[in-house]
C-alpha cells in the first residue's frame, strides 16, 4: 500500500498541473497537491507507529485525506477544468486507496 499511495502522489501531481493557471485554479492546485500527496506520507507513518492506537490514529488522518482529495477531484470535473475521463483514474485510485485504508486499519 505504501507503493501504491506513493503512485497516487504522482499521479495527483500530474493532474494537478493541468489545472487552469487563475487564482482559483492555483488555489485547488494547492489544495489537492496537499492532501493526495499526504496520504502515503501518512500511511508510511502509521506504518511506524509506535502503539495500535497511533496506528489507528495516522490511518484515520489517512482515510480523512483521501476524501478530501476526492473531494477536490469532484470540484475539478464540476467547474469543467477537466473531464471526468480525465480525472476518473485518480478518482478510482482515491477510491481503492480509501478502501484499503479501512481494511489495513482493522
Amino acid at each position: 500500500l505504501e507503493k501504491r499511495t506513493r503512485k497516487f502522489a504522482v499521479q495527483i501531481i500530474r493532474l494537478s498541473t493541468a489545472l487552469p493557471n487563475t487564482p482559483e485554479g492555483k488555489v485547488i492546485r494547492n489544495q489537492i497537491t496537499k492532501s493526495g500527496t499526504s496520504i502515503g506520507a501518512n500511511y508510511r507513518e502509521a506504518n511506524r507507529a509506535r502503539s495500535k492506537a497511533d496506528f489507528k490514529n495516522k490511518i484515520a488522518i489517512c482515510e480523512s485525506e483521501a476524501s478530501e482529495t476526492q473531494y477536490w477531484l469532484e470540484v475539478i470535473v464540476d467547474t469543467d477544468w477537466l473531464s471526468w475521463d480525465e480525472v476518473k483514474p485518480s478518482a478510482a485510485n482515491c477510491l481503492l486507496s480509501s478502501h484499503l485504508l479501512e481494511i489495513d486499519k482493522c
